[in-house]
């Protein structure tokens, strides 16, 4: 029983991220049946943003205060709720479903990925909390893109089957022991506001940031779109298939970030960042030759570079965030990295809104230009500013505590 434990938690974690992804594949079969401008659904794609980023903030101390249990719960009960509101095919609902969404999402990644972390006592939590995370995006998409191609009812179904997913996870976690007391203390917040003001954060984090989720939804929301015209009658599925193929990609390419990491340097950092220029500059060729094929090709480029953007981030900020020599980052150190990324989440709507003044293949070279700036800025601090005393770098987790316990969107 203690090795099967976890696993309501991390199907919990899942399911919500399958939440959070659906509507990508549904915005394809609300342009095509509804009246809803590309603007106004890229504008509820990103107000998932608007409730996020509080459900992250409040989601640790929330599971400190009343556990984690109760705290995922919640969570998982909301995000079902969103979902039946979104089932309602309305664009008032529609942004409202959005944000419920969001806000439930911050509040079961947070508290979820910390539950698991305790409930493995063997130390892979953050590793299966990662994989779940992935799973849930991937298959949020997938699913809804199938189930939207096939079955009756496609802005119906898909919401259901999520909102039924999160009512069998609610029963399986019901009897699920919190992993430690529900007070403990929070963690001191010193050592997240000494990591802001941290130079490398400025010079090495921020200008990186942005690259997370502007790489992934560049590939799994900009793109697809572009070329369904070539697909009548199954931009969902395909709208599905590309967002998983892309973050199925970001979770494969995670450890590489592992792999790449050097506490002496921001190496990880510059090869992500250099993956997502790639990636963005055959986003703009996709475009220009409006191809299916170089669209697929793009979006594996593109979901590599998110996750190792996402990997290399989060092991800066956990430098950042440790607390004394040789001992490990808090859990919320995932939530100050989603903090530095989640401003690309507003991609596809900076996208959408400029499009009728310039073109997708100059608009996504000049976000590749962009990045080249921000690339190098990076490159110049590399092996600047290294935390830890007298500026030599700083001591790393062990191995147990660097698995990734990044939050995904």
């Amino acid at each position: 029983m203690r090795t099967a434990r976890w696993i309501p938690a991390a199907a919990a974690v899942a399911v919500a991220a399958w939440g959070a992804n659906q509507f990508t594949a549904l915005a394809s079969v609300y342009r095509a049946r509804t009246d809803w401008s590309p603007l106004a659904l890229a504008a509820m794609f990103s107000v998932y943003l608007v409730g996020l980023v509080p459900g992250l903030l409040l989601g640790g101390p929330a599971a400190d205060r009343y556990g984690r249990r109760r705290t995922v719960r919640a969570g998982l009960a909301l995000s079902a709720a969103a979902s039946a509101l979104l089932a309602l095919t309305d664009e008032p609902t529609g942004y409202l479903a959005r944000l419920a969404t969001g806000f439930a999402a911050g509040l079961v990644f947070l508290a979820g990925t910390t539950w698991l972390r305790e409930l493995c006592a063997d130390g892979p939590g953050a590793r299966r909390a990662m994989y779940a995370t992935g799973i849930g995006f991937s298959a949020g998409a997938l699913a809804s893109g199938v189930l939207s191609e096939w079955l009756p009812g496609p802005t119906v179904v898909p919401c259901l089957a999520h909102a039924a997913a999160c009512l069998l996870v609610l029963r399986a976690t019901r009897g699920l022991p919190d992993a430690v007391p529900a007070r403990r203390p929070a963690p001191p917040a010193q050592h997240h506001r000494a990591a802001v003001h941290h130079p490398r954060f400025r010079y090495v984090v921020l200008p990186a940031g942005p690259a997370v989720l502007g790489a992934a939804t560049v590939g799994y929301v900009v793109l697809p779109p572009l070329v369904a015209h070539h697909l009548p009658g199954y931009a969902p599925l395909f709208s599905g298939l590309v967002a998983a193929l892309t973050l199925a990609m970001g979770v494969l390419a995670q450890p590489f970030a592992a792999r790449l990491d050097d506490a002496g340097s921001a190496r990880a950092t510059l090869t992500a960042m250099a993956t997502v220029i790639a990636g963005l500059l055959l986003g703009a060729l996709a475009a220009d030759r409006d191809s299916v094929g170089l669209v697929v090709a793009a979006a594996v480029v593109l979901g590599t570079g998110y996750g190792l953007t996402l990997g290399a981030g989060l092991r800066e900020v956990e430098r950042l965030t440790a607390r004394g020599p040789g001992r490990a980052p808090g859990p919320t150190s995932a939530a100050l990295h989603q903090s530095t990324t989640s401003s690309g989440f507003l991609t596809p709507l900076l996208l959408t809104g400029s499009a009728g003044h310039v073109s997708y293949p100059a608009l996504l070279t000049g976000m590749a230009a962009v990045g080249v700036l921000c690339l190098a800025v990076t490159g110049t601090h590399s092996r600047r500013h290294l935390p830890g005393p007298d500026g030599r770098p700083g001591h790393p987790a062990g191995p147990e505590t660097r698995e990734d316990s990044s939050v995904q969107t």
